[in-house]
């Protein structure tokens, strides 16, 4: 197949970008497909320590750009799955340090080795999400069911609709759903409905998220937590396997939707 590159972004940070990056990166690899996972958020690098490779760094992606070595020095071998790669980002660099024309050439040079190229780009529409995702011809777009990070996931589509990143799909991150049958948490068909773009997956909240990032393990390595299956059928879905959504029916039945919608401004 032809190599594909797929940026994870969101509107905002904390709603599990770098978790999804790194779950679904292993979860594609353990599927027998050749990964790079990459850390495109230059001086907020955590994609490392997530998949437990942060020890083996000698050198990032910006030292690649710039020269200082070749692709090959600074990617870093997963030793627990073969096919896995991560491509750290620098920490003590600013967001512009790579900019768009290098990275799509970056990228144009990992798609002759890897099926996937996954970028972790920053939360946000700034110019570092710009950069990261130049070289991306997909986006995974994450974010939780709540009303901030759903309007800023909302302009984040605009944005790479603008930048023609197609196709869009969304990832619903920290799902609970209690608080959905409730009517105090929007739903996955609220969601759906503001942002119109197709679902990847659902995650549900999942103490052993934490745990695995602590760990430096991501939960797709072995782990057999809702959230981990979530991830992998996410991969499944990614490759085109018919994987149905998790049975969350009560999860379609929101209640604080109304008086919302004149948040959401893009369409």
């Amino acid at each position: 197949m032809d190599a594909r590159v797929i940026v994870v972004t969101s509107g905002k940070g904390g709603v599990g970008k770098t978790t999804t990056t790194a779950n679904v990166s292993m979860a594609l690899a353990k599927r027998g497909y050749k990964v790079v996972a990459v850390d495109a958020d230059i001086g907020l690098r955590n994609l490392d320590v997530i998949l437990g490779l942060e020890n083996r760094i000698l050198y990032n992606l910006v030292d690649v750009v710039e020269g200082t070595c070749s692709l090959r020095q600074a990617m870093v071998k997963d030793k627990r799955v073969e096919g896995l790669y991560m491509l750290p980002a620098a920490q003590t660099r600013t967001k512009d340090s790579v900019l768009p024309d290098q990275m799509k050439s970056l990228c144009d040079e990992l798609k002759k080795d890897f099926d996937f190229v996954v970028l972790d780009s920053p939360a946000g529409i700034e110019g570092g999400f710009q950069n990261a995702a130049a070289g991306a011809r997909e986006a995974l777009v994450v974010t939780t069911p709540d009303v901030s990070a759903v309007r800023d996931a909302d302009r984040i589509i605009g944005m790479l609709e603008s930048l023609g990143k197609m196709p869009i799909k969304l990832i619903v991150n920290r799902i609970r759903p209690q608080m959905v049958q409730k009517g105090d948490m929007l739903s996955v068909s609220d969601v759906l409905d503001i942002l119109a773009v197709d679902l990847a997956g659902i995650v549900p909240e999942d103490e052993s998220v934490v745990t695995s990032s602590n760990r430096g393990e991501p939960l797709t390595l072995g782990d057999e937590s809702p959230a981990a299956k979530a991830f992998a059928n996410i991969a499944g879905r990614i490759v085109g396997e018919e994987i149905p959504f998790m049975e969350m029916e009560h999860l379609s039945k929101g209640g604080i939707l109304d008086g919302f919608r004149k948040l959401f401004l893009r369409k």
